[in-house]
């Protein structure tokens, strides 16, 4: 399977590594390659996430990477990362608001 970020999803991660970037750059070019990699991972365990308790979907599930929820909805054929956020904050989308805008 094919993983696929949206345009929210690709924003947050940037997002995320610029915060910590401003503090410790290799801090937050670590923690964007541990997110990717466990994004990668998907491709070949799509079901290893957990069902997002907030949506009760089994299509749409999520890893936890450090302090980070990785949310990704499984397809036919491809993986599609929905956002990523920090775990203590609730959570930024609503099911009907997922962007469908996938990034090549």
């Amino acid at each position: 399977m094919k993983v696929r970020w949206t345009r929210n999803a690709a924003d947050d991660l940037v997002d995320i590594a610029g915060f910590i970037a401003a503090d410790n750059p290799k801090a937050a070019a670590a923690l964007a390659n541990k997110i990717r990699g466990s994004a990668r991972q998907l491709s070949r365990f799509p079901k290893s996430g957990r069902v997002v308790p907030e949506f009760e979907n089994n299509e749409i599930r999520e890893i936890i990477v450090g302090n980070y929820r990785l949310i990704y909805r499984i397809e036919l054929k491809s993986i599609q990362i929905l956002c990523v956020f920090e775990g203590h904050r609730l959570i930024p989308i609503k099911s009907e608001e997922f962007d469908d805008n996938i990034q090549p």
